[in-house]
């Protein structure tokens, strides 16, 4: 079947690794079930594992791809969930310690068809079309948990998102301002801050500008470029939501003094559940959110995606068709 799959893997050069082409078809555990891709979308993720971030070497060769919207078998249009828990897992399965992201240890979404248990597909509304849905399952999915399950920003709230341009990013403006925040967002470049704007951002700015107001809460998904900027940010009181260190994990200064004084919360975030994702997908539906995506290409032109998000050259996400 054809495919977009991490063949080798190099830090310096990720991209060399990626292969687009026939795969066989995986072997499959017993009770998952087929879901028919009819749209995947990229994520950091596929970039890290290319990188042999989170991928083991001797994984290879690994489907990549955790976001996907396709069809059953019996006709059913579904999203997948890409978290994987042990199947005796019954809480919160962000929190398993066993989990895993498909295409870390079972295939990933990049493919014609790809295999989940059960209980990881939620129905597709049939609002939203296979691109759409096909956003939302992890920087959604993601965004969606930072802003409503860790963030406690109650409603008429402001909150600050580090970084305009990303899939997370994109998503978590549109969320805020659906849900009547005041969002507040910053960019090293114009171009992202004026889109940041048109996706219901209360004002833009560069990259450690001061804001008109402390907030009360930051999404932080840049890590050590922007952590002291993001402590400076927030009220007393106010909450750090981070997901990810795309800059590093190691800022010039802890600000240790700051968070304890002016008692902030730190407070990390990984995707989300499945229930999580039924919300997610139910607000967006009724709503009418329509997710944000840079471009759509068909899955043979993998390769230019990959590389566009590689450049940082992207506003919202980058969708693969089947």
């Amino acid at each position: 079947m054809l495919a977009a799959y991490a063949a080798r893997q190099s830090a310096d050069d990720p991209l060399s690794g990626l292969e687009v082409g026939e795969i066989e078809r995986p072997t499959v555990p017993d009770g998952w079930i087929r879901v028919r891709v009819k749209a995947a979308a990229l994520n950091h993720h596929d970039i890290w594992s290319l990188r042999g971030v989170g991928l083991p070497a001797e994984s290879l060769p690994m489907i990549l791809g955790c976001d996907a919207a396709g069809v059953l078998d019996d006709g059913s249009e579904v999203l997948v969930h890409a978290v994987i828990s042990d199947p005796m897992w019954k809480d919160d399965e962000t929190l398993d310690p066993r989990r895993s992201l498909l295409s870390e240890v079972h295939p990933g979404t990049l493919a014609e068809e790809v295999w989940v248990p059960q209980r990881n597909v939620v129905p597709k509304p049939a609002e939203l079309s296979f691109e759409q849905a096909a956003c939302l399952p992890t920087s959604w999915l993601t965004a969606y948990r930072m802003l409503f399950t860790n963030g406690n920003v109650a409603p008429g709230g402001s909150v600050l998102v580090q970084g305009a341009g990303g899939g997370v990013a994109t998503a978590l403006l549109q969320l805020g301002a659906a849900a009547g925040l005041r969002m507040y967002a910053t960019s090293r470049d114009e171009e992202k801050a004026q889109r940041a704007l048109e996706l219901g951002a209360h004002a833009a700015f560069g990259s450690g500008e001061r804001l008109p107001e402390r907030v009360d809460a930051v999404m932080e998904t840049v890590g050590a470029a922007t952590w002291s900027h993001s402590v400076n940010s927030l009220k007393p009181g106010g909450t750090i939501v981070i997901s990810g260190a795309t800059s590093g994990d190691a800022p010039k200064k802890a600000e240790l003094t700051k968070i304890f004084f002016k008692q902030l919360r730190v407070v990390g975030s990984t995707m989300g559940t499945r229930s999580e994702l039924e919300r997610l997908t139910r607000l967006v539906a009724t709503q009418g959110i329509s997710p944000t995506i840079d471009s759509v290409l068909t899955l043979a032109q993998a390769a230019d995606g990959f590389a566009a998000m590689e450049r940082g050259d992207v506003v919202g996400k980058i969708v693969f068709t089947l």
